[in-house]
């Protein structure tokens, strides 16, 4: 006897920095305990509208922001963006999600990502985690991401997640907060 297949679940790949781990306050709070002062204020995420810090801090210190993201800890210390655990534990009643980090641009970051999503994210299968660079690789349904150049080369739907980077950016659904995933993908018909 052939038992009856249930339909396949709509699958969500959600990226790590600047969606669910809060990566840019990291990084803002190392550079202005380290550089700001009364020559140099320090640098907020209003600042930053349209730009990324890299576009506003000197360039003689562009050594210093890549190190941060090497140090060993920077990854490990991220806070997780307000809400995004409650709604992906709820997603995950619904779809199948995954978390689909382009971590091949800071290859010393994957033991400390890893161990991130483990603390913070337990309810995330180890098959679920999926460490790329070029997310077009992704067979998803959607894709939330902070990074345009992501969604462009993504096969399904790609949702802008809110960064001050990106506040100019055009052309995909935008979400501002995980409350807006909520409301997007369990409340309303997507």
């Amino acid at each position: 006897m052939v038992l009856p297949q249930s339909p396949a679940r709509q699958i969500i790949a959600i990226d790590m920095d600047e969606v669910i781990a809060d990566s840019l306050g990291e990084h803002l709070s190392r550079y202005n305990r380290e550089f700001s002062s009364a020559a140099r204020p320090p640098v907020t995420r209003e600042d930053l509208r349209g730009r990324r810090l890299w576009q506003v801090a000197p360039a003689e210190l562009h050594p210093v922001l890549d190190k941060y993201f090497r140090d060993e800890d920077f990854f490990r210390v991220v806070p997780v963006i307000p809400d995004a655990q409650r709604v992906i534990a709820r997603l995950q009643t619904r779809y199948e999600v995954f978390i689909a980090s382009a971590a091949m641009e800071v290859p010393t970051s994957f033991a400390a990502k890893f161990t991130w999503l483990g603390e913070h994210f337990p309810f995330i299968p180890p098959s679920h985690i999926v460490f790329c660079g070029d997310k077009s690789i992704l067979r998803a349904d959607f894709l939330i991401d902070d990074n345009p150049r992501q969604l462009q080369s993504f096969h399904g739907e790609g949702i802008i997640y809110t960064s001050p980077a990106n506040f100019y950016v055009s052309g995909y659904r935008r979400v501002d907060n995980w409350q807006a995933v909520e409301a997007m993908f369990l409340d309303a018909k997507v």
